[in-house]
C-alpha cells in the first residue's frame, strides 16, 4: 500500500501541537510516528536562500533519491545562479497571435505540470473581441473552435508577469517567494506552507495551486530541472511561471518561446542595449497589464502594426 504524503503544514501543525505539550525538540521528533527520516528531514530544511553549497547537495541528494524512487528516472536538479548584468524581459505580439495554446501545452510538458484529471497550466488564452482589449472580465478562457483563429477575435495570453514590484512577495508569511536578481520571482516548494495569500495577492492570476502531487506518466517526465523551477512540485504548495528558469540560465529560450508557431514571443535581457526585447521596447507600441497598479511587470506587449 503506497504511504500517504504529508504536506510541510500538516507536520509542522502536528509538532506544534507536540510542542504545546511541553515535550523537548528530540522528543518531538521521535514522536512524529509514521513519518520517514527523509520526509524529517524534508520539513526541517532550511529555507534555500539560508543553506550553505553543502547543504544545499544534501538536499539535491535527496530529493534526487526521492523522485527515482517515484517517477523511475533520475532527475538532474540544478541550483544554477543568476546570470551576471542580467535582467529578463519577455515580449509579447499581439497582432499575430492565433490562439493556438501550442505555448500552453509546451510549457504544461517543460516544466511537468499535471497532465490529468487536475490539468495545471502556467499560461492562460484569453480570447477577446476585437476591439475590445481592455475589457479582460468579458474575456473567454475555454474557447475550443474547429480552426483558430476565429474571425473577430484577438487573443491574450497570460502568465506571471515577473513583476519588479511583485506582489505575492510581499504577502508571503514564510519568506517561501521571492526575487532573483536576474528578476524572475521563484517559490521554494519545500518552504511553502500553502497558504495561498500568494495566489490572492496576484492581479494577473499568475499563480497556481498544487492540490495534488503533479500527475505525471513516467516517460513523460522531464529529468533536466531546477530546484527553484520545473522540478516536480509537492502537494499543497503553489507555483507559478518562472521564464523556464533551467533553460534560460544555461542560454536557452523559455519553452513557450521556441513552441510559437508564429513568433509572437520574445524574450531577451533588458540591460542589453542590443537586445531583442529592448529593440521592441524602444520601437513599438508596447502596453504592461494593469501597470496603474505599480506592480512594474516586465512583460510586454506590444502590436506590430
Amino acid at each position: 500500500m503506497e504511504v500517504k504524503r504529508r504536506t510541510r503544514r500538516e507536520f509542522i501543525r502536528n509538532l506544534s501541537l507536540m510542542a504545546l505539550g511541553g515535550l523537548s525538540i528530540p522528543l518531538l521528533i521521535s514522536c512524529a510516528k509514521g513519518y520517514s527520516k527523509d520526509e524529517i528531514e524534508e520539513f526541517l530544511q532550511k529555507q534555500f536562500m539560508e543553506m550553505t553549497e553543502e547543504e544545499k547537495k544534501r538536499v539535491i541528494a535527496r530529493l534526487e533519491r526521492q523522485y527515482e524512487r517515484r517517477y523511475g528516472r533520475k532527475l538532474r536538479i540544478s541550483t544554477k545562479e543568476a546570470l551576471p548584468d542580467t535582467l529578463w524581459g519577455y515580449g509579447l505580439e499581439l497582432s499575430r497571435c492565433i490562439g493556438c495554446r501550442r505555448c500552453v501545452y509546451a510549457c504544461a510538458k517543460e516544466n511537468n505540470n499535471s497532465r490529468y484529471d487536475r490539468q495545471l497550466h502556467w499560461i492562460r488564452v484569453l480570447q477577446l473581441k476585437r476591439g475590445n482589449l481592455i475589457n479582460l472580465e468579458h474575456s473567454e478562457h475555454y474557447y475550443n473552435p474547429d480552426l483558430v483563429p476565429e474571425p473577430g477575435f484577438t487573443y491574450l495570453p497570460v502568465q506571471c508577469q515577473q513583476c519588479q514590484n511583485p506582489p505575492c512577495v510581499k504577502v508571503c508569511p514564510v519568506n517561501a517567494t521571492w526575487q532573483e536578481p536576474d528578476g524572475i520571482v521563484v517559490v521554494d516548494y519545500n518552504w511553502c506552507i500553502g497558504c495561498r495569500y500568494c495566489i490572492a495577492a496576484c492581479p494577473y492570476k499568475g499563480r497556481v495551486f498544487n492540490w495534488s502531487e503533479p500527475n505525471i506518466p513516467t516517460e513523460e517526465v522531464n529529468p533536466s530541472v531546477h530546484y527553484l523551477g520545473n522540478r516536480p512540485r509537492l502537494r499543497s504548495t503553489a507555483d507559478k511561471c518562472t521564464f523556464c528558469i533551467q533553460r534560460v540560465r544555461v542560454g536557452r529560450y523559455p519553452a513557450c518561446v521556441e513552441a510559437c508557431p508564429t513568433g509572437v514571443r520574445k524574450f531577451g535581457n533588458l540591460l542589453d542595449p542590443t537586445s531583442e526585447i529592448r529593440y521592441i521596447i524602444d520601437r513599438k507600441r508596447v502596453f504592461r497589464l494593469k501597470e496603474d497598479l505599480n506592480t512594474e511587470p516586465k512583460f510586454y506587449y506590444f502590436f506590430e502594426a
